[in-house]
């Protein structure tokens, strides 16, 4: 199973939509948001692609009254988790949660496979050693939003053979729809 990791989409919906059109076309199940999502429409524009979206929030939690309305939409993609989640996927455990330090404090307990975050806003894909002598992965897809100076990022990952890639979409996209 592929999934696109992503996180720090700051309300730029032109962006987080292309990563997940480009991810989708990549076979992409589903979507891991790692916070900092801010506002719930951010992500109208990804129900057309029928993925289910974990999504968590970050240090910009935006309105979570109506993120948490968004996710009991009946027949809805969205799956609010709120500031941190412990899923499965794929036969994978999978934790997600905002900041990089408790990303890295998760991975050393050795209870999941993969751990992402966000905040940082830059790109950090690595395998940490963990208590029970095994490695978890950790995955940081930077920012969607492409935030301050830093590009419009995201992570392919695939469950199956935990290889992770990062994708950058162009900054320019969110201004194209603006113009026309």
């Amino acid at each position: 199973m592929k999934v696109c990791i992503l996180s720090d989409s700051h309300d730029h919906i032109a962006l987080i939509d292309a990563a997940v059109a480009d991810a989708k076309a990549a076979g992409a199940e589903a979507v891991l948001h790692c916070g900092d999502l801010v506002a719930p429409s951010t992500l109208h524009c990804l129900e057309k692609y029928g993925l289910p979206v974990h999504v968590i929030h970050g240090n910009n939690t935006g309105d979570l009254y109506a993120l948490t309305q968004l996710a009991h939409k009946p027949g809805g993609v969205v799956r609010f988790h709120g500031m941190d989640a412990g899923i499965e996927l794929a036969g994978r455990r999978i934790f997600l949660v905002h900041y990089p330090h408790y990303a890295r404090a998760m991975a050393a307990t050795g209870d999941w496979d993969l751990v992402c975050c966000g905040h940082s806003h830059k790109v950090d894909i690595l395998e940490q050693k963990n208590c029970k002598g095994g490695t978890t992965h950790v995955v940081n897809p930077g920012t969607i939003g492409g935030v301050g100076q830093a590009p419009a990022t995201w992570v392919m990952g695939d469950l199956e053979s935990m290889r992770f890639e990062q994708h950058e979409i162009p900054k320019s996209l969110e201004y194209r729809d603006r113009v026309q």
